[in-house]
């Protein structure tokens, strides 16, 4: 967007506000997601980095394409193809966006099989780690690999044959298959085709045996091209070419089912069988294999995506993830027992005494873990109630409410069965827990609950006292090693109320009820913060102290956005710490001259929420589960709370203000659309992960907690799946 000149001075900053009501800038959700891809994508390329992390960096930008695909460009194309003209608010039609993703994707996928082939393998090799095509082998490789093939691979790989008698196959979403062209061995017969899928159940490499200390790797897919003939004995193999289909894998659920669990199911196998949205084939793919596929799968050119290779970067998580290449990996971050819990005291005396808060993964995860069994093995505890959003496959908290249901607690438990890509996990979990005794609620008709909350109720003499735990991420023991996120651990009374008053919302027919402290969505919180951020300008303009610093994964939501763009216009200063997708555009002339905007990419994953508005002299800070999105704020259970403690106030404070002094992660979002790296020239490198884990060794270590951290086994980002 262009802003003209006022014409004269004196009308210079009316011109620029009235132009600003006029069109505001507005970056396009899908843009900027590609935009966050490919910061993530700069990390693999990053030659500061250990090896094995750039391949791991490198698989979860293929990872976040797959899902971007499955689901975003599902949604943009499903909109082409029903004619929906209208212009969205970064000012294109739906064909135009897609015009811009197909043309986006095309160079971004360029980019990482760049990356893979002229920057990581070369480095690799340095390290004596090869993959070896079957030409390269030795005669003992070679021969090692058909034996692999006889014995592991022929029994499990089924071809098929593609004729008038057996129809092309409905393939797997984000399978590899190879597409093969033959010719029977009689002379006159015609072409034909068939498809054969590289086995998912095996690991998609192989090491070969060497000499020395050199590591040789091949793929299956390159083994199983190889021993075709065994498959199609009666024909000459002309050609052979992996291929990978993605499909749209965006559920459509009916909320007024009468037996939702039941709908959820449905709708999960028909994910499997969507829309073809993407086909990836390599740039060598033979001519007519590559016509048959377009036939068979009726897919459109921009749809066709033409790879170096290999197919499908994802397993070099696995690959990287190799306990042989730790060497070659981040030094492991070993969480700490937080301070605040360190007192051999009983867990729920340290929470009565004040409000506790533990960050991951710097702190561990495991007291958390804690709350919950300690919880079910009280016999003065008689409720639980707990949200679960996303949860590991062996949760130690589903163990822990099983074990409290079985031993008579009242134990109520809200799965929500719309997490996308984990409803089979959660289905699951669902059906344990409800066997146990547990009462399972399933979510809310056309909401998703995101919140993450946790409460016991403990009888205490005479009296009922309420804990709780409010988090900001999953209760999800694995991600909660690389992903950072904030729990609060509270028995403040008007928490406690508000989290019954919530509950009952949740579980029952109750009228959204006035929360004390809490901002629940979404009844309360889009007001909410339109009203903080208003009492911002309020202050701005009456000469007192002002500001707004927000942390937050996605800023997408266009009200919100122009709330921020009136407050930076009336000289309000706005810090944003935007990991992935933002829509807001800091840095224009007249419109958002006071709104600066960085994203952190590192090591751990930022996920934590963070509020803070200056409050004319008296600062607010509110965490929780929200991003700022439409999708949080309007059609999900959300929770946003205060943090009334000082002392909690002033570590969230210095956290925020050593994130904007992060010169080593972090990357600024210029006026122009485009992200840079935030210089260092003259200035003392400042990593703001490795700052946070060193300041919550040093409190771990002051108050002399020793031998603890034994138990604590070192996670990667790829064992917990994907930015």
């Amino acid at each position: 967007m262009i802003i003209l000149r006022a014409e004269s001075n004196a009308d210079m900053n009316k011109d620029k506000r009235e132009k600003a009501k006029i069109k505001t800038p507005y970056l396009n959700r899908e843009l900027s997601w590609l935009a966050f891809n490919k910061r993530v994508l700069e990390e693999a390329f990053k030659r500061t980095n250990p090896i094995m992390e750039r391949l791991r960096f490198l698989a979860i930008t293929s990872s976040n394409l797959d899902e971007f695909f499955m689901v975003r460009v599902a949604g943009v194309k499903a909109q082409v193809k029903s004619k929906y003209q209208k212009i969205d608010d970064s000012g294109r039609t739906p064909q135009q966006l897609m015009d811009e993703l197909h043309e986006k994707s095309q160079h971004f996928m360029q980019r990482q099989y760049s990356c893979l082939l002229r920057s990581i393998m070369p480095a690799l090799l340095k390290e004596k780690i090869t993959f070896a095509p079957i030409s390269e082998m030795t005669q003992e490789q070679r021969k090692f690999a058909e034996n692999y093939f006889d014995t592991m691979l022929f029994p499990v790989l089924t071809p098929l044959a593609v004729d008038g008698s057996r129809p092309f196959p409905m393939l797997a979403n984000q399978s590899l298959n190879i597409a093969v062209r033959l010719k029977r061995k009689e002379k006159g017969e015609e072409t034909c085709f068939a498809v054969v899928q590289v086995p998912s159940i095996l690991p998609r490499y192989l090491e070969l045996p060497s000499t020395g200390s050199e590591r040789v790797f091949t793929l299956l897919e390159d083994i199983i091209i190889h021993k075709l003939g065994d498959l199609f004995e009666l024909h000459d193999i002309k050609a052979a070419s992996p291929f990978r289909l993605t499909r749209d894998s965006d559920l459509e659920i009916d909320e007024e089912a009468q037996d939702f669990l039941t709908e959820i199911q449905k709708s999960i196998k028909k994910r499997k069988r969507g829309r073809p949205v993407r086909l990836e084939i390599l740039k060598k793919c033979d001519r007519p294999i590559r016509e048959f596929l377009i036939s068979m799968l009726r897919i459109k050119t921009p749809d066709i995506y033409e790879l170096a290779g290999p197919l499908d970067l994802t397993f070099f998580s696995k690959f990287a993830s190799e306990p042989e290449f730790s060497h070659l990996c981040f030094a492991p971050i070993i969480p700490v027992e937080s301070a605040d819990f360190a007192e051999e005291k009983d867990i729920f005396e340290v929470i009565r005494e004040k409000d506790r808060l533990v960050y991951h993964p710097y702190e561990s995860f495991d007291i958390v873990t804690k709350f919950i069994t300690t919880a079910a093995e009280d016999a003065n505890v008689l409720a639980i109630k707990q949200t679960l959003y996303r949860v590991s496959g062996h949760s130690p908290i589903i163990a822990a409410l099983i074990k409290a249901a079985e031993n008579g607690k009242q134990v109520t438990v809200l799965v929500e069965l719309k997490a996308r890509f984990d409803e089979e996990n959660n289905i699951n979990w669902a059906k344990k827990l409800e066997k146990s005794g547990c009462h399972v609620i399933y979510g809310l008709q056309g909401l998703k609950t995101h919140c993450k909350i946790a409460l016991v109720v403990r009888r205490e003499g005479e009296e009922i006292r309420r804990y709780l735990h409010l988090g900001t991420g999953n209760y999800n023991d694995s991600t909660a090693r690389v992903y950072t996120d904030f729990g609060l651990f509270t028995a403040r009374q008007a928490f406690g109320e508000d989290a019954s008053l919530l509950f009952n919302v949740i579980t029952g027919y109750s009228a959204s009820p006035q929360y004390t402290h809490f901002v629940v969505a979404p009844q309360y919180m889009r007001d909410f913060f339109e009203k903080k951020i208003e009492t911002e300008i309020q202050h701005a303009q009456a000469g007192e102290p002002s500001g707004i610093t927000v942390k937050v994964n996605s800023l997408v939501d266009p009200k919100l956005i122009s709330s921020l763009y009136k407050a930076s216009q009336a000289g309000v200063k706005i810090n944003l710490i935007v990991r992935g997708i933002c829509c807001l555009l800091p840095g224009v002339e007249g419109v958002s001259e006071n709104i600066r905007v960085i994203s952190i990419v590192g090591q751990f994953l930022e996920h934590s929420r963070i509020f803070k508005f200056e409050n004319g002299g008296e600062p607010l800070v509110y965490i929780g589960s929200a991003d700022w999105m439409q999708r949080n704020l309007d059609r999900r259970v959300e929770l946003v709370f205060p943090i009334v403690e000082e002392e909690l106030k002033e570590r969230l404070t210095s956290l925020l203000e050593m994130q904007l002094m992060d010169n080593f992660n972090a990357r600024e979002l210029g006026a122009d659309g485009k992200y840079k790296a935030v210089s260092r020239r003259g200035k003392k490198r400042i990593h703001s992960q490795m700052i946070q884990y060193e300041e919550a060794q040093k409190r771990s270590n002051a108050i002399h907690v020793k031998g603890k951290n034994e138990r604590f086994i070192p996670l990667h980002l790829s064992d917990v799946d994907k930015r």
